[in-house]
């Protein structure tokens, strides 16, 4: 998802930043459950939002480091004007604490580019205004009936949504490595054995989810409604750098056969080679990863490409995107009970064991990992490491109904955005489940963003 959907680089600094466990997961409850659990979720929030931040001298914060992004201090006081319209002044109907800040954090009336020509707050006010609206949305919160806490949950997704785009922001800045974590563990025995794909049952199955049944599923990821999809093959595990480098060197960049038209125009213009933040070496592939040059590990899942890439692959490949009510049917229904799951392999949290979630690490795990968190169908890393383009357009599930105001999805149905499921390794568990649904345009490629490919059952492989 753009991340602006509320309204929707100096001295040395000491590489001492550990992000593991800066956002730890979120346990969804069941509905009717006390607010203490979306207050832990806006703590876990906000010590992600000063872990990223505080890691950096305040020139830093007030740089542009990519005309792709905002400011990092642009984002820092997004978040805490977006608490104080949403929390202080929509659910504890209090008087705002900086209305006057409301048209310099709208993200939809300065694009990104024109953001650093606003009189933003410094950082130290900008800080000090984030812990003010804080103390008094909690306030708010402690009085708020049980189970009337929706704006709380959504303003929680809402930050860490931003913290994942300041983690990009942090990819794409240049200077001296300031985030460390450790490296996901390698893959498990016999991941090099897995069949290249798994068969998807056809029939129906329940997509999306009710309010009732999810207190964390925000509008566009609501109605539940019954979905009828052929059976399928779908690739176990997301596409992995050796597979797309396969791609590169079979000159897929430079055949227009397998490129969507605008994507080939795309190509040209941009000049496209490879992902993101590849280079070559002589006969290596590097990559740049939040400060550190280092080879592309071949079994990791493919980062860093749009969607037109990710569409040339699947037809050089003779396969195809899958579409977004398969990608879900593969990543929650159980056949065995016909229920669709939150998750892949059930109802139960995210752990470290199920996904690549939560900023534990800095890259994708090695294809092939987290067999505990494998889908009944037997794909794996279906949530977490990269998020997924899928073959569709942004659009509503029948029913739809915008809540709590238009621009918060509404506003970018159509067919400027393509759908992005799964989540990865930046995005925090309380803002990822099998029926979270991201969005982007299909020229994007700083956000964490891989693949996997499927065919139909007549097909070849």
């Amino acid at each position: 998802m753009t991340e602006d959907t509320l309204t929707p680089e100096p001295p040395a600094v000491p590489r001492a930043v550990t992000t593991a466990g800066t956002a730890p997961a979120t346990a969804p409850e069941p509905p009717g459950s006390p607010a203490p659990h979306a207050r832990s979720a806006l703590e876990a929030a906000r010590r992600r939002t000063l872990a990223l931040t505080d890691c950096l001298p305040d020139d830093e914060l007030l740089a542009q480091h990519s005309p792709l992004m905002s400011p990092l201090v642009w984002d820092l006081a997004h978040i805490g004007n977006q608490e104080d319209i949403w929390l202080v002044r929509a659910a504890g109907g209090l008087p705002a604490l900086r209305a006057d800040l409301d048209s310099h954090y709208d993200a939809f009336r300065t694009p990104r580019a024109d953001r650093p020509a606003l009189p933003l707050l410094r950082p130290g006010p900008a800080r000090r205004y984030l812990a003010d609206v804080r103390e008094r949305a909690l306030d708010v919160l402690a009085s708020a009936p049980p189970g009337d806490d929706f704006l709380f949950r959504m303003v929680a997704q809402h930050e860490q949504q931003h913290d994942e785009t300041m983690l990009a922001t942090h990819q794409l800045r240049r200077g001296r490595a300031v985030l460390d974590a450790p490296a996901p563990r390698p893959a498990p025995a016999g991941a090099d054995r897995l069949p290249r794909e798994v068969l998807v049952p056809g029939g129906p199955f329940t997509m999306g989810v009710d309010a009732a049944d999810d207190p964390w599923a925000l509008d566009n990821e609501r109605p539940a409604h019954t979905v009828h999809v052929a059976p399928f093959w779908l690739d176990t595990v997301p596409v992995t750098n050796a597979a797309y480098q396969d791609f590169i060197a079979d000159g897929g960049y430079d055949d227009p056969r397998w490129w969507h038209p605008d994507g080939w125009f795309h190509r040209q213009r941009a000049r496209l080679t490879a992902p993101a933040f590849w280079r070559r070496d002589g006969g290596l592939w590097l990559r740049r990863r939040f400060g550190h040059a280092e080879p592309v590990p071949p079994d990791e899942p493919v980062c860093h490409v749009s969607w037109y890439e990710a569409d040339a692959y699947a037809r050089w490949a003779g396969r195809r995107l899958p579409t977004e009510a398969e990608w879900e049917k593969a990543a929650r229904h159980d056949p065995a009970t016909g229920r669709s799951l939150r998750h892949p392999w059930g109802d139960t949290p995210p752990g470290p064991e199920q996904a690549n979630l939560g900023q534990r690490h800095l890259q994708p795990a090695p294809a092939g990992s987290y067999p505990q968190g494998a889908a009944p169908c037997g794909a794996r890393q279906l949530l977490g490491d990269v998020w997924e383009w899928t073959a569709d357009d942004f659009g509503p599930h029948p029913g739809f109904s915008a809540h709590p105001y238009r621009e918060y999805s509404e506003v970018f149905f159509g067919t400027s955005h393509k759908v992005l499921r799964g989540g990865s390794f930046g995005t925090d568990p309380v803002a990822c489940r099998g029926t979270f649904r991201n969005w982007d345009l299909p020229v994007r490629r700083q956000i964490f963003a891989g693949f996997r490919t499927c065919r139909d059952t007549g097909a070849g492989r």
